[in-house]
């Protein structure tokens, strides 16, 4: 008893010491955040879908910048343009790190993937390859004159075969880059190559979803289990690495077949063969730099096309408002950021964000943010009347009342394709609405409009890409006069 009373002040004062310092606690110079559990932090609080409907609710409670505790780890999320512009932006020096990705960075594509990579000097030379050919002065030159025609493309076939609706604007942005990267277009939305892209981007999404594979990153002993009891992850994550690579490689061949016969174009893949003797890169790291490209090319322009007629269907006044705009100015022709991790340790309003942590910016409340935008969840494009100059302005503004275009990203690792990507954008939306009406369907029995689903829970795909589900909208062309310039051999000058 007196041996119990003696060591009881020890054992206590031993439990104040390590129970602040056990896995999971909360530092109280972190940011604020839900309350954790020993060991694993909030693990258990983070969905399996939609997280970035789960952080803009932490981000109601918490405010613009909380943190979350994973097993040892720290995850800061940033919910709005000020401090995704102080810590991502401004501190990008020691901000622009990758958190580790063991399944698919080191797995599936064995440290070659771009987005993937340190940033160090293999990130820098890939950067500065997808520069050369995604810069404003070359896209403007090379790369418009392609998005012209396969524009053209988008709107004949939405009028030919307007049943496949959701399928044309992923050929359309698929054929853009695959012309940039190859060489090669994509002539139909079941053209072989956009097909296995869509699969592989569907196991991409997969493989990376939470649950999918053990969280060995934060806890690097279960890589050690049999891989049976987490559904075989390890063999997956090889069948992914096979699948990737057999739709890259025989695309980069092609263009090497082509070389061989003396026929050079003027894309990424032979600005980087032209250049190999001295970069030195092995034949996969060129796979899967340009694998990239298409990786990030197709998806989130062909969701925002989609996206933008369910918003003209649902708001009829902004389209004749639209429409009015392009018929008389129109010539012919003009859920969240990839994580970022820190460093060193950076102070912002009192609160640290510690060397090690994921750093997530949460585009959804960024774009959501009540104190900038009045009724932000209402489509309403007359606020943005005055902001005349072209994205890549307003997404590298360290202005955070001026700064936009998050889904770009921010700092550093801001999107290389921007300037192509709006170009891309503009034109197809320009056509499309200079071509079509666009109504919600009638259902035939009712005589009543089909409902659009836009709620960003039950109408979107869950996934890095916020794709919308499959909707049905009637798109008519307003005149027999533009179904004929449609059709016509010199569409791409005709919108006079």
């Amino acid at each position: 008893m007196t041996s119990l009373l003696i060591f009881t002040p020890v054992i206590v004062l031993l439990l104040l010491w390590v129970l602040p310092s056990l896995p999971g606690r909360r530092a109280k110079n972190l940011p604020p955040g839900p309350s954790t559990l020993p060991l694993f932090g909030n693990l258990h609080m983070i969905p399996r879908h939609r997280l970035d409907m789960k952080f803009n609710q932490f981000a109601n409670i918490y405010g613009s910048i909380f943190s979350l505790k994973v097993g040892s780890g720290t995850m800061v999320v940033l919910n709005s343009g000020k401090a995704a512009i102080e810590v991502i932006d401004k501190h990008s020096l020691h901000s622009s790190n990758r958190p580790p990705s063991y399944v698919l960075a080191q797995l599936v594509f064995r440290g070659h993937h771009p987005m993937y990579m340190a940033p160090a000097d293999r990130w820098k030379l890939r950067r500065k390859l997808y520069h050369q050919v995604l810069q404003e002065s070359v896209v403007n030159k090379i790369q418009v004159p392609i998005i012209e025609v396969e524009s053209c493309q988008l709107i004949r076939d939405i009028c030919s075969k307007p049943e496949d609706l959701m399928l044309h604007p992923g050929r359309y942005s698929n054929s853009v880059t695959m012309s940039l990267v190859f060489g090669i277009r994509t002539p139909s939305h079941d053209t072989s190559h956009y097909l296995k892209l869509r699969q592989l981007m569907k196991k991409l999404i997969s493989s990376g979803a939470i649950g999918a594979t053990p969280p060995i990153d934060i806890f690097p002993f279960l890589e050690y289990l049999p891989e049976r009891l987490w559904g075989n992850w390890k063999t997956r994550a090889q069948d992914l690495r096979g699948f990737a690579l057999g739709l890259y490689s025989p695309l980069v061949e092609q263009d090497i077949t082509r070389r061989s016969m003396g026929k050079r174009l003027d894309t990424f893949l032979d600005s980087v063969l032209d250049q190999n003797e001295k970069l030195d890169l092995s034949r996969e790291e060129i796979d899967i730099m340009c694998g990239n490209l298409l990786e990030g090319g197709t998806d989130t322009t062909s969701t925002l096309i989609l996206t933008l007629l369910q918003a003209m269907a649902l708001n009829p006044e902004m389209l004749t408002e639209a429409q009015a705009q392009i018929d008389s100015r129109w010539r012919a022709p003009a859920r969240g950021a990839f994580p970022h991790a820190m460093d060193n340790d950076y102070e912002i309003d009192g609160m640290t964000v510690p060397k090690g942590a994921t750093v997530i910016l949460n585009a959804w409340s960024v774009h959501h943010d009540p104190e900038r935008w009045e009724r932000p969840q209402d489509f309403n494009p007359s606020r943005y009347r005055e902001q005349t100059q072209l994205a890549s302005v307003y997404a590298n503004s360290r202005d955070h009342l001026k700064c936009d275009h998050f889904g770009y990203g921010i700092g550093r690792r801001i999107c290389p394709g921007i300037h192509l990507a709006e170009r891309t954008l503009w034109l197809a939306m320009a056509r499309v609405l200079w071509a079509f009406d666009i109504k919600p369907k009638v259902d035939a029995a009712t005589g009543e409009p089909i409902p659009i689903d836009i709620d960003p829970v039950t109408g979107y795909m869950d996934g890095f890409v916020n794709q919308c589900l499959p909707f049905e909208v009637d798109v008519k062309v307003r005149s027999e006069k533009r179904r004929e310039t449609i059709f016509r051999g010199d569409l791409v000058h005709a919108f006079d």
